[in-house]
């Protein structure tokens, strides 16, 4: 069996939790900031568990 090769592009985007799940952050939260609401900037910058439809193939790039 051949080792398994973690994907850089989705190992700088993503992270795994302790139970095994895929986070990821939001978009839009970098630049063009004094029009969008504190609440919602706020909401930005936290991480959120990513898709089920794309769990399994993130759990692919990420196999450790």
């Amino acid at each position: 069996m051949p080792k398994l090769k973690t994907h850089k592009g989705a190992s700088k985007r993503f992270k795994k939790t302790g139970t095994g799940k895929v986070v990821r952050n939001h978009a839009f939260g970098r630049h063009i900031l004094t029009s969008k609401p504190h609440k919602r900037k706020k909401k930005l910058h936290q991480s959120v568990v990513a898709d089920p439809a794309n769990q399994p193939a993130l759990k692919r790039m990420l196999p450790y």
